[in-house]
C-alpha cells in the first residue's frame, strides 16, 4: 500500500533539518535519517508532496518514524466518503438530542440504546432526528453497544460518537481526508470541553487538563510515544479494518486496546487536533474523581492483552542510573548523575559521526532525555506508585523531599503550560487528586488481577 500522488506531509515541529539538508533528526524514538541528494530535492520548505514512487517512499518513511505528519487540509476526500454515525447511549436523552443536532442529516445515524432505564425518552429523541434505533435488552457496556451498531453499518466508514459529545461541522470531513493514506485505519480529533463557561472549579481544571485531550499537535497514535492511545469518544474508522470491533469484555480501556491492536496489525491511527469534538466534562468533584479511578482500572486488562505496551515508564539503562543517583540524594549523587550524562553524550555523538556538530546535537539530545527521565520518575512517585511513595515518606526524609520536589515542580510546570483559568492552589489540588485517583485505579486492578505487569517500568535500549 503506497501513498497516492498529491499526498502531502509536513515535518514535525521537533524534526530538525541538519547539515544543510543532508539529514533529518527527530521522531520517536529520536533517530538520524540521512538523505540522498535526490531525497533532499523532494523537501520543499519542510513539506514533502508525493509526486512519484521515490517521494511516496520517503513520505511513508517519515510517517513511520513520526518525523512528519499528513497535511490533512490539502488531502482529497476518499473516492467513496460515505459514513455512518454510531451512537451508544444509556439514558441521557438531553445529551443525545444535542449530539444529533450537531450531526445534522448528512450521514445515516444508528442510535444503540444500551438497555436504558427510561428507553421511551431515548426512542423519542432518535425518532425526532430520523435516526435508526437499536434497543438492546441487556446492558453490554460501551464496547458491546458500539459493536452492535457496527454490525449494521453498510458504508465504507463509521463514526463512533458518544452521546456527551458535540461535533463541529468540519470534524468528520477533515478526518476522512486522512484515509487517503491506505494504511490509516482510524483518525481521531482533539477532545475539548464544551464552549459554554465552566460552572465549577473542577470543570475548569478538566477543560484544561482532560484525560481525553491529547494536545495541540498532530501525532501518530502508537504505544510508547507521547500519544500512545486515543479516546473512542469520537473516532472515524475504516469499517473493513475494524474486524469485530471493540473487545466487548472490556468496560474501560477498550479504546486503548483497539488502537494497539490496529498498530500490531500494521495499520495507522492518526491524531488530528486541527478539528475538535466538544465533550461534556464532569462538574462534581466526586463524579470526576471516581471517573479518573475507573480509567486507572483499565490498566490490568490491558496488561493481560498487551504486556509489552502497558509499562508506566519506559527507561533506558542510563536513565535508570541517572534517576537512581538523584533519588539517592547523597554527596556523590550530582557527580554520578553528571558522569552518566557525560558518557551518554559521548555515545550519542559517536552515533552522529559524520554530521557537522555531533557533540552540539548530542548535548541537546541528552538534555531532552534527562528531562524525560525526570518527568517519568516524577509521575511514578506521584501517580503510578503513590501508595509505595506514601509508605516511603513515613520512614524516609529523602523520600519526603523527593516527593515534595516532584509534586511541586509538576504543578508549577504544568500550570504554566496549561494556562488554565484557575488559581494555582486549586489547580495543584486537582492535579494531585487526579494522580491519586488514577493511581488508585491502577493498583486496584493490579490487586484484582494478582499481577504487577501494569506497575512495572520497562527498561529498554
Amino acid at each position: 500500500m503506497t501513498l497516492p500522488v498529491g499526498f502531502v506531509v509536513e515535518l514535525d515541529r521537533h524534526t530538525r533539518v541538519i547539515d544543510g539538508g543532508r539529514a533529518l533528526l527527530g521522531g520517536f524514538p529520536t533517530r538520524l535519517l540521512r538523505l540522498t541528494p535526490r531525497a533532499r530535492r523532494l523537501l520543499v520548505d519542510r513539506t514533502l508532496p508525493v509526486r512519484d514512487a521515490a517521494s511516496a517512499l520517503l513520505a511513508d518513511r517519515l510517517l513511520d518514524t513520526g518525523m512528519a505528519h499528513p497535511v490533512a487540509g490539502s488531502l482529497p476526500l476518499p473516492a467513496d466518503p460515505r459514513c455512518t454515525v454510531v451512537v451508544p447511549v444509556r439514558d441521557r436523552p438531553r445529551q443525545l438530542d444535542r449530539l444529533l443536532r450537531s450531526i445534522g442529516t448528512d450521514h445515516p445515524v444508528i442510535v444503540v440504546d444500551d438497555a436504558s432505564r427510561h428507553p421511551v425518552a431515548v426512542a423519542a429523541v432518535a425518532a425526532r432526528h430520523g435516526a435508526r434505533l437499536v434497543a438492546l435488552a441487556v446492558n453490554l457496556g460501551p464496547a458491546g453497544a458500539r459493536n452492535a451498531g457496527l454490525r449494521l453499518v453498510t458504508t465504507p466508514y463509521v463514526v463512533f460518537a458518544d452521546s456527551d459529545i458535540v461535533l463541529d461541522p468540519d470534524t468528520v470531513p477533515t478526518l476522512l481526508r486522512h484515509f487517503a493514506d491506505p494504511r490509516v485505519a482510524m483518525a481521531v480529533p482533539r477532545i475539548t470541553g464544551l464552549p459554554a463557561a465552566a460552572t465549577t472549579w473542577i470543570e475548569r481544571y478538566e477543560n484544561a487538563r482532560s484525560s481525553l485531550d491529547l494536545g495541540a499537535h498532530p501525532a501518530p497514535v502508537r504505544p510508547g510515544t507521547p500519544v500512545s492511545w486515543a479516546s473512542s469518544a469520537c473516532v472515524v474508522a475504516r469499517v473493513d479494518a475494524l474486524g469485530d470491533g471493540f473487545d466487548a469484555r472490556m468496560t474501560v480501556g477498550e479504546d486503548v486496546d483497539l488502537c494497539w491492536r490496529l498498530f500490531e496489525a500494521g495499520r495507522r491511527v492518526r491524531y488530528e487536533p486541527a478539528v475538535r469534538a466538544a465533550h461534556e466534562h464532569r462538574v462534581r468533584v466526586r463524579d470526576w474523581f471516581l471517573r479518573k479511578a475507573v480509567y486507572g482500572t483499565g490498566a490490568q486488562p490491558l496488561a493481560e492483552r498487551h504486556p509489552e505496551f502497558i509499562a508506566p515508564a519506559v527507561l533506558a539503562p542510563w536513565s535508570t542510573a541517572f534517576a537512581a543517583a538523584l533519588l539517592a540524594q547523597r554527596r556523590w549523587s550530582a557527580p554520578v548523575a553528571a558522569a552518566v550524562l557525560g558518557v551518554v553524550t559521548v555515545r550519542i555523538a559517536r552515533k552522529l559521526d559524520g554530521t557537522r556538530h555531533p557533540y552540539r546535537l548530542a548535548v541537546r539530545l541528552t538534555g531532552n532525555g534527562a528531562l524525560a527521565t525526570l518527568t517519568q520518575t516524577s509521575a511514578l512517585l506521584t501517580r503510578h506508585w503513590w501508595p509505595l511513595t506514601a509508605v516511603g515518606c513515613t520512614v524516609s526524609r529523602r523520600m519526603r523531599r523527593a516527593t515534595a520536589v516532584a509534586a511541586l515542580a509538576d504543578i508549577a510546570l504544568e500550570y504554566r503550560r496549561d494556562r488554565t483559568p484557575l488559581d494555582p492552589l486549586r489547580y495543584g489540588v486537582a492535579r494531585r487528586l487526579d494522580d491519586l485517583a488514577y493511581g488508585a485505579g491502577v493498583w486496584l486492578s493490579a490487586l484484582k488481577g494478582r499481577s504487577t505487569t501494569a506497575l512495572r517500568p520497562r527498561v529498554t535500549r
